[in-house]
């Protein structure tokens, strides 16, 4: 019987740090039109640079027509003006809209260098033809209610005015946290009720408002109707925080993947394909069915939802995992970006049974029968934007079946930490202790 060193051995290709490292991925996914790539953590340097090798491949070879990933709408759209030369932004300026915790997931470096070249791959080219970059998440209540009146303003005033005390619910507090809070106590009137009055109005209005023919003007309107969703699910998700049963983290993600079926249908009533890439953490793209997450929280994720909702044929998983090295990371939510070292992964680990393959880099391909005997329920690790070292079989850990839960997976037994923009008098290598692993 095949041992799962062997299994690994037998069918994993080793990365030569060159651009064929994809070829074997880029043929797996096929005609696939959506590309999920994940990350191990929020601040891993080689995650951030190899998803962005291979989206660079994906729009260049195969015609993908958007970047979404797991920032904030609002944010990230600032971004995307950049990117299709709708704004007077330099580069730098259009990060300028990450200000909530955590700045560096994309205020960083190897962000900064993509943007650099999807602007450039973008110039000349017809709108049609030019390549998006879109947030997911839904944490940007009163950016996006904002966002939705500044487009009222020059498209419809009267209703402007009717956005602006329709959302003016939201005016107690600019901390959503708080108004979730208050709401759920009925300590202030909740703007669900006027949130989805607002939103069915901006539909019913749409053709009024794009009387202005082309596709510009369509974008606007899209962009306008999706900052209006978010007002809706973020007000249901900060409320839901507070005094209800209703999980956040599936709101959340039910969020996520109805952005990216809004966003590919109206790709595709433009003539576009519906090509998506989406950069996001591993727990929210490796389907939660074949993880704990969905074992005994019922919980569920994007991977999961959109396998369903597009179909497994149309959707790609990709994984990506380490074993040591260091990340940038807080020790608490809110706290200042640290370079901190990651300890080497756990006994029982796929990321320790990498490790002990002597392989160093490699892909991995997670389909067909040669892989069966890595489909053993094994530990997986998780770090997000805080790394707790102290805790970390509770914190950074979760059980997984990774055959099932990702198509491909990319292994770096040693990794670095992705760089700020503003790193701060923390940001500097962690000491790994003299004493490790025995801690005396």
């Amino acid at each position: 019987m095949t041992t799962p060193l062997e299994s690994i051995h037998n069918v994993a290709l080793p990365l030569e740090g060159t651009r064929s490292d994809y070829d074997a991925l880029l043929e797996q996914i096929g005609d696939r039109p959506i590309v999920l790539l994940g990350e191990a953590s929020h601040g891993t340097q080689e995650f951030y640079r190899m998803r962005a090798d291979i989206s660079r491949r994906l729009i260049e070879e195969k015609g993908f027509e958007a970047v979404v990933v797991e920032a904030d709408w609002p944010d990230a759209l600032r971004l995307n003006r950049y990117a299709r030369h709708d704004s007077d932004d330099t580069l730098i300026e259009a990060f300028a809209d990450f200000q909530r915790f955590p700045q560096w997931m994309w205020r960083n470096h190897e962000v900064r260098d993509f943007l650099a070249w999807l602007h450039q791959h973008n110039a000349g080219r017809d709108r049609d033809q030019q390549v998006g970059f879109h947030g997911l998440d839904v944490y940007s209540l009163h950016r996006s209610a904002e966002a939705v009146i500044d487009y009222l303003e020059g498209t419809d005033p009267a209703q402007a005015k009717l956005a602006r005390e329709g959302y003016a619910c939201l005016d107690h507090t600019d901390d959503p946290f708080r108004y979730g809070r208050n709401a759920a106590f009925g300590i202030n009137q909740s703007c669900e009720d006027a949130a989805v009055r607002l939103l069915a109005d901006l539909l019913e209005k749409s053709t009024q408002y794009l009387r202005e023919d082309g596709r510009s003007a369509a974008d606007e309107q899209f962009f306008a109707e999706q900052n209006a969703r978010v007002v809706i699910n973020a007000e249901a998700y900060y409320r839901a925080m507070f005094g209800s049963r209703v999980d956040t983290w599936n709101l959340r993600d039910d969020h996520m993947t109805d952005t990216l079926a809004e966003l590919r249908q109206h790709l595709r009533n433009h003539g576009d394909q519906g090509k998506l890439i989406v950069w996001a953490h591993n727990s929210h793209l490796g389907d939660a069915s074949s993880t704990e997450m969905g074992w005994a929280r019922h919980q569920h994720n994007v991977g999961q939802l959109a396998r369903e909702r597009f179909g497994a044929d149309n959707v790609f998983l990709v994984g990506f995992t380490t074993h040591t090295g260091y990340v940038s990371a807080a020790q608490d939510w809110d706290g200042p970006v640290e370079h901190r070292w990651v300890r080497p992964s756990l006994e029982g680990s796929y990321e320790r049974l990498f490790h002990e393959s002597g392989l160093d880099r490699f892909y991995l391909p997670l389909t067909g029968e040669r892989i069966a005997p890595l489909r053993e329920i094994r530990l997986e690790r998780a770090i997000g934007v805080i790394y707790r070292p102290e805790t970390e079989r509770q914190s950074h850990y979760f059980q997984a079946s990774l055959p099932s839960q990702f198509d491909a997976v990319f292994h770096l037994d040693e990794t670095t930490a992705v760089e700020p923009f503003e790193k701060g008098e923390l940001w500097r290598p962690e000491v790994i202790p003299d004493t490790y692993p025995f801690g005396v």
